[in-house]
């Protein structure tokens, strides 16, 4: 397979298609390429060449879903304000910090000079912009109300974020302390307690079977580390192997994350949330339903509910009510199919889902503390027995020994 060829900054200068002066960077694989493309712009260009390389340059970062919903932010406050589209890519590109977003938005600030509309600007970028995104992005400019669904696409993208990152600190944070004290044990079982082994064969006397034991694990990792070493390693791999390639991997996995007891409560009520946060915004949008639900399954962050949500499109799509279509999912409280049924009936579909996602969030929100308070004392409790418990195995035969002497 051919590798793709690398994209060059290319600085020129120009004409636009009413005879002024205009001039730009733009990305492209040859300077060929680049003519080609800004003439397909209704340039005429004059003048180009490569861009010139800083000594010292900016290292390139990823660009964080975060940063994407500040930047629908400041699109909405600007738009609000009156600035026109391109001058307000060309304002918050020059000015970001990430060079990588920055490229990206002075390439999609180049596409809408050229003629695209913004959403087609943004399709042209899937991994950033996803399908909800464009689609409210369409809504908005078919209606003329594009600052006000920017406005609405900011607050939806926040609320995720937010939400996001507080289900990755409650479930990240008990990992991290437990990897941390393997490492810790390992630690001690290869380096500290042989020390000790050493001391204790000096002493000729017979070892408590605690330490006994103790010193044999240590004595089994010393030989045997290397495979369980590669053990680890290999679980990493696959896990992230399948993770990424096997649909199958994925749904046994989202299957049994739901399924457990407090961390699977968080995942199903932040499902919950999401799917009522999106269908709240696109409703809101004036996207027709059985559309929206097409990037709402995508939004709800776990493939059950996400194959719940196109059997319910495809219900409604031949004419069921969205509440009984929810009710066959065996999935969503009799709260929120009670909210949806109000929404139908009074035509206040965004607003009932809005406050159901308000309401999810909020107990999202209380979960994730009331388990990070429990979590504290429990692995309190699992490092002291780890650690505690093998200091405890070395000092025991010295107060035996202690003892006799006395």
């Amino acid at each position: 397979m051919a590798k793709p060829a690398e994209q060059i900054d290319f600085i020129w200068e120009g004409t636009d298609k009413n005879r002024q002066k205009a001039k730009g960077e733009l990305a492209a694989t040859s300077e060929i390429i680049a003519k080609t493309e800004l003439r397909r712009r209704g340039y005429r260009v004059t003048k180009i060449k490569k861009k010139a390389k800083p000594l010292f340059a900016a290292k390139s970062k990823p660009i964080k879903p975060g940063e994407i919903a500040v930047l629908s932010r400041q699109l909405a406050t600007m738009l609000n304000a009156g600035v026109p589209l391109v001058q307000s890519f060309d304002i918050i590109g020059k000015g970001h910090e990430n060079p990588s977003m920055q490229i990206l938005l002075l390439g999609i600030k180049a596409d809408i000079e050229g003629g695209d509309t913004l959403a087609e600007a943004l399709k042209k970028n899937p991994q950033y912009f996803d399908e909800l995104f464009c689609n409210l992005v369409h809504a908005g400019e078919q209606a003329g109300i594009l600052e006000a669904l920017l406005g609405k696409i900011a607050t939806y993208k926040e609320k995720t974020e937010s939400m996001k990152k507080k289900i990755k600190k409650a479930l990240t944070y008990p990992i991290a302390v437990l990897v941390v004290a393997f490492i810790v044990t390992a630690i001690l079982l290869l380096f500290v307690v042989p020390v000790f082994e050493d001391l204790f064969k000096s002493f000729g006397a017979d070892l408590p079977a605690f330490t006994r034991m103790v010193i044999n694990m240590s004595e089994w990792l010393q030989e045997w580390w290397w495979i369980i070493l590669g053990i680890i390693i290999a679980c990493v791999y696959a896990f992230g192997y399948f993770k990424k390639r096997s649909f199958k991997f994925n749904h046994f996995l989202d299957r049994a994350l739901l399924k457990l007891p407090i961390v699977g409560l968080i995942l199903n009520k932040s499902a919950i949330a999401r799917f009522s946060r999106t269908l709240s915004t696109m409703s809101a949008a004036g996207v027709p339903l059985v559309d929206a639900l097409q990037s709402v399954a995508g939004a709800c962050g776990n493939i059950i509910y996400f194959e719940a949500v196109l059997k319910m499109r495809e219900e409604v799509s031949v004419g069921q009510r969205l509440q009984f279509a929810m009710q066959q999912t065996n999935l969503f409280p009799n709260m929120v199919q009670q909210m949806v049924a109000i929404g139908e009936e009074s035509g206040s579909m965004d607003a009932m889902l809005g406050k159901v996602a308000d309401f999810y969030e909020e107990e999202v929100d209380n979960l994730v503390d009331n388990l990070s308070s429990l979590m504290e004392p429990i692995i309190m409790v699992v490092l002291g027995i780890l650690v505690g418990g093998l200091i405890v195995a070395m000092y025991l035969p010295i107060f035996k020994l202690g003892a006799a002497v006395g």
